[in-house]
């Protein structure tokens, strides 16, 4: 880890509002995976998000945005978060998006070819059409037309545009995960 994790009694001004708020939105909505060490301090990408408060709003605004009004289905969701975090080897994503499609029941098999950067064979239609924009994207260039239309067809513009803005978030994401080398809490 390159950034030490900031204890609550650490925090600056300009972090303990950020801080407040990301704890009461993870305890809301990311609480199937460690998030909190043992003196309170945020794990995960949040810890590199309070170092700079600023852009650590920023970019918890748009996880918020992304995660507290999401249409897209859950299982289209988590197997777009697990293709990018997969494709660019982000440890601590794969952990945390991987407790989070056990609770939702996913299959070992499917969560096994996901993280092997293997479309599994068992995605229902929508599930198929996130997995390959997912894929398109991360793998770089434009998105082809069949897929971006595919995928509007299938979610709908509203829905096309937030699995897009998904792919790109979890990008974000991974890049601060890798960057900042956030290693992966002890499973229980």
């Amino acid at each position: 880890m390159r950034l030490p994790l900031i204890a609550p009694a650490e925090l600056s001004p300009e972090q303990k509002p950020l801080y407040d708020d990301m704890k009461t939105g993870i305890a809301s909505n990311f609480n199937d995976f460690k998030v909190l060490a043992d003196n309170g301090a945020l794990m995960g990408p949040w810890n590199p998000w309070l170092h700079e408060p600023v852009i650590g709003k920023a970019v918890w605004d748009l996880t918020k945005a992304m995660s507290m009004q999401a249409t897209l289905p859950d299982t289209a969701r988590q197997i777009a978060i697990l293709v990018t975090g997969a494709h660019f080897d982000a440890a601590y994503e794969i952990y945390a998006h991987i407790a989070v499609a056990e609770r939702e029941k996913m299959p070992p098999a499917r969560l096994s070819a996901l993280c092997a950067n293997i479309k599994p064979a068992d995605l229902n239609p929508e599930e198929s059409v996130a997995y390959d924009v997912a894929f398109a994207l991360v793998n770089g260039g434009v998105l082809p037309e069949p897929c971006y239309r595919l995928a509007v067809e299938t979610f709908g513009q509203h829905g096309a545009n937030e699995l897009i803005y998904l792919v790109g978030l979890y990008a974000l994401v991974s890049m601060t995960l890798n960057g900042f080398n956030v290693p992966v809490p002890e499973r229980d």
